[in-house]
């Protein structure tokens, strides 16, 4: 109790309360309101979006070749910044201890050798969709039986897997820049984390929260109030309504065209 006023949070009436309305979402973003709650709480949410909602990300990568200009740790970041399209729902957490297999790691593969034909250079850029999923599992080394996973069945078999497989969010991502003669061979291995971990995890570009303003006319306002209040707010917050009889109203306008005419929002997400 602070100031005659009973701030203590009750989990019955919370729920009661709490109303959560979409007003758009796609493959890539969603917007929505969260009705019923504090600046606190819209907070918290949106710390979730950002660190703990689990994702797939590169976490190794075994380099066979790389002469391009790009050394092999900067390589291997930009590797595991590369966004991938995989429901994180159909794998394990791995620990250090655990081997890799079709559970808990997805591997991916880059062969790219840049080659000159007449004038014409090909494969001068890699990118991400010169990035080849292994359902079966790692071919490193190439020399030995002894590999760097242990897949007991093909990732192919694995359930809710979409038929299209597991491949990079973006095709068009460029990883690195070669010259004729140039090449990338290596392998990348994903598995599932949280932001909190790294940022290569966090499953948002951004995630952000505003208060949605209420305004409300006390008395009516007619006349040439009514016209100068409309002129002296300039997003649109207010409307003329005609009333008749050469007299005019000042009434609130619809506060969702205001906010999306203003390209804010109340909670967004995008991924």
């Amino acid at each position: 109790m602070a100031y005659g006023v009973d701030n203590s949070l009750r989990i019955e009436d919370f729920c009661k309360n709490l109303r959560v309305e979409i007003i758009s979402m796609n493959e890539e973003d969603i917007e929505f309101d969260i009705v019923g709650i504090d600046a606190a709480i819209a907070n918290a949410f949106r710390r979730i979006l950002i660190a703990e909602v689990p994702t797939m990300a590169i976490e190794k990568v075994y380099i066979a070749n790389n002469t391009s200009v790009i050394q092999d740790e900067v390589l291997a970041h930009r590797l595991g910044l590369l966004p991938i399209k995989a429901d994180p729902r159909l794998f394990d957490y791995k620990s250090e201890e655990e081997n890799a297999n079709e559970k808990n790691t997805i591997v991916f593969k880059i062969d790219v050798v840049c080659t000159r034909k007449g004038e014409r250079v090909l494969n001068s850029s890699v990118t991400s969709d010169q990035m080849k999923w292994l359902p079966e599992g790692s071919e490193m080394p190439f020399n030995t039986m002894t590999k760097f996973t242990s897949f007991g069945s093909s990732q192919k078999n694995l359930p809710g897997l979409p038929a299209e497989g597991i491949s990079c969010q973006y095709p068009d991502i460029i990883v690195a820049k070669l010259r004729p003669g140039q090449a990338i061979e290596l392998e990348g291995h994903a598995i599932k984390g949280s932001g909190n971990i790294h940022a290569k995890w966090s499953p948002v570009a951004t995630a952000r929260y505003r208060m949605l303003p209420e305004v409300n006319l006390m008395e009516d306002i007619q006349g040439k109030l009514a016209e100068e209040l409309v002129q002296k707010c300039p997003t649109g917050v207010f409307d003329i309504e005609d009333v008749g009889t050469d007299s005019v109203n000042c009434l609130l306008q619809s506060r969702r065209p205001l906010w999306q005419d203003q390209g804010t929002a109340r909670c967004v997400a995008s991924v």
